[in-house]
């Protein structure tokens, strides 16, 4: 048996590797330990439930204030005696947390192979994102394995002197996510049902805006600029409907309470609550069954997100991206993403824009599998096994 650790601390983590344990733990060659870092800890949890999976360790690094200097040091600390304890062949980390920096730092520290998945993404700008782009091309040089999840992200490799027999383009595991939950969501009424209940306030007549910000690079007057701009929208149109759930950290909360309103539960009650500010609803952190519901009913997403700009563009949702920047520029490339920037007027042109021009409209709503086929997860599990540890 191949022994492989994976480890995530993130919710974005938990649903792309999810897909990945899952595929190991049915190859049928690997024994497969989960440590869970929770760097993020709820929302972590309620990720691997999705997925019917449960960390085999809990570092429970998570605290009040937590900084990434805190978060490095303690993943470091954490993962020595489950390195020492159980001498794994792989251990696996995906995308760009610190998390999956400071684990991939500890194997190669206690000489341990790393695979890293979703590997390659660049903007070759080390403080956009801030600090994902310098945490994903540190583990690349770490790494022994690279899982690219797109010819374009190899290339990117190729070009850092990564050996081309180390890369693997495998597409993205947050697809195989993606294609998981909607398949039970078509499958088990209930299920659809339940995630239909939770969002009994929106207005079926009203075209819905699924909005997601939260990276650190946009705390301080970006995240100022975009609340801004919601509001704008918001306040100005009567036929959408704008849902945000808002991530709990204090930097992104403190400032959309104070210009968009009060966040409010997105359980069975939510329908009993106001919106914020015209038709614009302020949720706690969704459950991801929940999101995928909402991604699928949504005319459009806005987000700062790279897994949603990839799951949104799979779907045929057009996104304007938060960023300047984005290390995923297939959704722009095949027209069904555009990069808008953090600035107020800009923001609130792009979607006005998109909500008023049909053909515009119809242009970016074309799905795509620039980002993968849902398979990626297979690919992966084949490569490690093909690939003994080392070579």
């Amino acid at each position: 048996m191949i022994k492989v650790l994976v480890v995530l601390g993130t919710r974005p983590e938990a649903i792309k590797l999810a897909p990945v344990i899952r595929g190991l733990q049915q190859h049928g060659r690997f024994s497969v330990t989960v440590c869970a870092t929770s760097q993020h800890r709820e929302m972590l949890d309620q990720a691997l439930q999705v997925f019917g999976i449960r960390s085999d360790w809990d570092l429970g690094l998570m605290k009040a204030g937590q900084d990434l200097i805190h978060i490095t040091s303690a993943v470091l600390e954490g993962l020595r005696p489950v390195l020492a304890k159980l001498s794994p062949d792989w251990l696996l980390v995906q995308g760009d947390t610190t998390s999956a920096f400071a684990a991939a730092l500890a194997a190669y520290y206690s000489h341990v192979a790393v695979g890293h998945v979703e590997a390659g993404l660049r903007t070759n700008d080390k403080r956009a994102p801030y600090p994902e782009e310098a945490n994903r091309r540190a583990v690349a040089v770490l790494a022994d394995a690279h899982f690219a999840p797109t010819a374009w992200a190899r290339d990117n490799l190729l070009r850092e002197n990564i050996p081309a027999e180390c890369i693997w383009v495998t597409g993205n595991t947050g697809i195989d996510a993606l294609h998981h939950v909607i398949h039970r969501l078509s499958q088990d009424p209930e299920l659809s049902a339940l995630a239909s209940r939770r969002f009994q306030f929106l207005d079926e007549g009203k075209r819905l805006i699924l909005l997601t910000a939260h990276r650190r690079e946009s705390f301080g007057p970006a995240m100022e600029q975009i609340c801004w701009a919601l509001r704008d929208i918001a306040s100005a149109r009567s036929d959408v409907q704008l849902v945000y759930p808002v991530h709990p950290n204090p930097n992104v909360r403190g400032p959309v309470e104070r210009i968009l309103g009060k966040v409010q539960n997105s359980g069975s009650s939510a329908q009993r609550n106001l919106p914020a500010i015209g038709f614009l609803w302020l949720t706690e952190p969704l459950d991801y069954v929940s999101f995928v519901y909402l991604l699928q009913r949504a005319y459009c997403v806005v987000t700062d997100s790279g897994g949603v700009q990839e799951e949104a563009a799979s779907l045929g949702k057009p996104v304007l991206i938060l960023r300047n920047l984005t290390e995923r520029p297939e959704g722009v490339q095949a027209g069904v993403a555009r990069t808008v920037g953090v600035e107020r007027t800009r923001i609130v042109s792009s979607l006005s824009r998109l909500l008023d021009d049909n053909q515009e409209y119809g242009l970016m709503a074309a799905p795509t599998t620039a980002y993968g086929d849902g398979k990626a997860s297979e690919r992966i599990a084949q490569a490690l096994a093909d690939t003994p540890p080392g070579h």
